[in-house]
């Protein structure tokens, strides 16, 4: 069998080298041509998807509510008007309600209607967006045979929210009363006195002496009986029931609180002291005095009673305290003898 010289070998797969000319072309060079092939391949389809866009920019894909990019950018559209809106009312209210006393204008009714405009702003944005969109439209249209049986559902539910709804245009059209005004309501506590700090949609909202806040729903403002310590005329009567001893000097008494009530500051004008009540062991002065409005009343009834107490045990007049008096009454010496005699006589004898 012949042998073959490796010069004469034929090369396989594994060792075959390609010889060296000029269409020789190194691995690296067209690993490099398919790289740069891949480039220009992914160049043009971001290319084609370019002039995609720029194509549905002409006709007006992207703008048709018909589209899902189309009714996406006009819900950002309506959105931002309506932001824009309620926020141009905001502002113009913060300035009217800046300048104040400047105005003429009821800054109670200028609140409530600006919530209730900016309410209805966005209600208005959804509507007028539900009616330009084509898939919103046919949905409402068919939810519109069962409009009755959703507005009865809704309102059995939201009944209270809208009877405070209804209840503030109420307080708003006849205006009882507004914000700054001293009002006092019945509450869970008791009686509680405050000044109106707002009126909105829902509840009036009041401001205590002691800086509490009292919340009441327009519902139960509008229903209940309530006190306006302000109105047109803040001005108010303040009367001080002062009692004293029987055995006092009534005329001195009343000398004495008719010069403090006209020395105080907070007195606009004294009316007058007259005994007003006759009780069980006192007497009782009820000194009456105008005064500027509840405020001021109020600090001059609780200098007025330190005053008159100071003043009161100073001049000798007695303030009466709760007391009981006992008389015993001595029996005459023979009719004493008498009761005892007709006692013992009505005694049995012990044997019997």
């Amino acid at each position: 069998m012949p042998c073959l010289s490796d010069s004469r070998r034929e090369p396989n797969e594994s060792n075959a080298r390609p010889p060296l000319g000029l269409g020789y072309e190194p691995p690296w060079r067209k690993a490099a041509c398919e790289v740069e092939f891949a480039g220009q391949k992914t160049h043009h389809k971001s290319l084609l998807e370019c002039m995609s866009l720029l194509e549905q920019l002409k006709t007006g894909a992207f703008t048709s509510p018909k589209t899902l990019s189309g009714a996406m950018l006009y819900a950002i559209v309506f959105a931002v008007l309506a932001w824009l809106v309620g926020r141009a009312l905001r502002l113009g209210v913060e300035r009217m309600l800046a300048r104040g006393a400047s105005t003429r204008v009821d800054l109670t009714t200028v609140r409530f209607l600006a919530q209730l405009a900016r309410f209805g702003v966005y209600v208005f944005a959804f509507i007028s967006y539900a009616h330009l969109v084509p898939a919103l439209s046919s949905l409402g249209t068919a939810w519109l045979a069962s409009v009755s049986v959703i507005s009865v559902i809704v309102g059995l539910a939201a009944q209270n929210t809208l009877g405070n709804l209804i209840a503030g245009i109420s307080l708003l059209l006849y205006r009882p009363f507004k914000v700054g005004d001293r009002l006092q309501v019945n509450a869970p506590t008791g009686l509680e006195t405050g000044v109106v700090e707002s009126l909105n949609l829902g509840y009036t909202l009041l401001k205590t002496d002691d800086n509490r806040r009292v919340v009441v729903p327009n519902s139960v403002m509008a229903s209940q009986t309530t006190v306006n310590l302000t109105g047109d005329d803040p001005r108010l009567i303040c009367s001080i029931p002062i009692s004293i001893s029987y055995g006092s000097d009534i005329d001195k008494a009343r000398a004495i609180l008719l010069e403090l009530a006209r020395k105080h500051p907070k007195a606009a004008k004294v009316l007058g002291c007259p005994v007003t009540q006759l009780g069980s062991s006192s007497l009782v002065l009820s000194l009456a005095v105008w005064c500027a409005d509840s405020s001021a009343a109020d600090g001059f009834k609780c200098d007025l009673l330190e005053q008159s107490v100071k003043r009161f045990a100073a001049e000798g007049i007695g303030m009466p305290l709760p007391h009981t008096t006992v008389i015993l009454k001595q029996e005459p010496p023979s009719r004493l003898s008498s009761e005892t005699n007709r006692t013992a006589g009505s005694v049995p004898p012990s044997g019997l």
